[in-house]
């Protein structure tokens, strides 16, 4: 695949730009949750997801960058360190709670999907491989 590392590097940064989007609507509250703002009142807060998507993504871009065989590897356990914290994200702000159940907006489901693709693109890296000796 060609372009694997710069879809990859572009399912990234947008994993940081969706966190600004809206994630869940609590409509008891009158309240939308994002990946930035995720407090809800002085007991309850969800916390800032954009600063672990936001380190997550820098490492992924850095190692999408850098052309080495380490790097492609360990590229590969970020991805499923990422993809793991897109599925917590969504499993803990998308959980009902005292029986009330929250709206999931769009964004909550952009970063399990942009995880996804992370993670694929990690699994295809574009690597030039030194041509083998003939004996």
């Amino acid at each position: 695949m060609k372009y694997t590392q710069t879809l990859g590097i572009i399912a990234a940064v947008l994993m940081v730009v969706v966190c600004f989007l809206p994630w869940i609507y609590i409509p008891s509250l009158q309240l939308t949750i994002t990946g930035v703002h995720g407090k809800v009142n002085g007991q309850f807060t969800f916390g800032k997801q954009i600063l672990a998507q936001g380190f997550f993504s820098i490492l992924l871009i850095a190692f999408f960058a850098f052309p080495k065989v380490w790097a492609k590897r360990t590229n590969i356990f970020l991805g499923f360190i990422n993809m793991a914290w897109a599925i917590k994200n969504f499993t803990l702000f998308s959980l009902c709670r005292a029986g009330e159940c929250p709206e999931v907006k769009p964004g909550l489901y952009i970063t399990v999907v942009l995880a996804v693709i992370v993670l694929l693109m990690t699994l295809l890296p574009r690597l030039k491989l030194p041509a083998e000796k003939k004996a």
